[in-house]
């Protein structure tokens, strides 16, 4: 009877260990099944959250268009976005911006010495688009003067041939005759204040010559088609000058006296 007793007794014990152990047991599955979900949370939440922001692309620099030109800038780059899922995508660069200005240029000056820049359309000078003036060349006695033809027209004008002298009254005056080696090989065009040159032989220095004195003379000028209308009367040099019209020469208008060439 006793022996039954323990049995009962240690099979009831054995059924409440049992229990307890199968109770300790659930307790902590519930627990480990808790913290398993906040993890799955946060991980889920860690890979829904979008990625970093795009950063912006730093600006180019500054670039210039030759010498004249103004300065531009070029244009932005974009950073790199970020997908819903994570993954980077590229951004697609900022167009390189204009370069603005316009090239400056040399514009070109005026011509050199007396020539004008339009020898083919510039006027015939007129007597009156011209100054006249004389000079004694350096030597004794004197055999030469030399004219200056300086434009005073305002505009560029074409002085053709050779100036046409009168030493006296201009219906009676002998012609005095070009030296054809002194001719130009180009038109003289003279632009404003610009001067051009003849050299004039008025004598051969002798005292026996026939000479007259001479205060003031006549010049005319070429028109396109032969002796202009009108001239200028130019005052001799002081003293005056001996003129023999026997053996007076006159060289053509040239932008500048040459050795040689109008030296007769």
């Amino acid at each position: 009877m006793r022996t039954s007793h323990l049995r009962t007794a240690r099979a009831t014990r054995t059924a409440l260990l049992v229990a307890a152990v199968a109770a300790a047991s659930l307790g902590l599955t519930a627990c480990g099944g808790d913290d398993g979900a906040k993890d799955a949370g946060s991980a889920s939440q860690s890979a829904g959250a979008p990625a970093a922001s795009a950063t912006t692309g730093a600006t180019g620099t500054t670039g210039t268009t030759g010498d004249a030109g103004t300065t531009g800038t070029t244009g932005t780059t974009g950073g790199t976005g970020a997908s819903g899922d994570g993954t980077a995508s590229a951004a697609p660069a900022a167009a390189k911006g204009s370069t603005g200005g316009t090239t400056g240029g040399t514009a070109s000056g005026g011509t050199e010495s007396g020539q004008g820049a339009s020898d083919a359309t510039a006027p015939v000078c007129a007597h009156g688009d011209v100054k006249i003036t004389a000079a004694k060349a350096d030597e004794v006695p004197t055999e030469h003067i030399v004219l200056t033809a300086t434009n005073t027209s305002g505009r560029a004008c074409r002085l053709l041939g050779h100036p046409l002298i009168a030493f006296g009254e201009i219906q009676t005056a002998k012609d005095v005759p070009p030296v054809a080696k002194s001719k130009p090989a180009a038109p003289v065009v003279l632009n404003p204040g610009a001067p051009a040159y003849a050299n004039v032989r008025v004598s051969n220095g002798g005292v026996h010559e026939d000479n007259k004195v001479v205060k003031e003379f006549n010049v005319n000028l070429f028109a396109a088609d032969g002796p202009a209308e009108g001239s200028v009367v130019v005052a001799a040099p002081a003293g005056g000058l001996a003129v023999d019209e026997a053996v007076a020469k006159t060289g053509y208008w040239t932008p500048e006296l040459r050795n040689g060439a109008d030296e007769f």
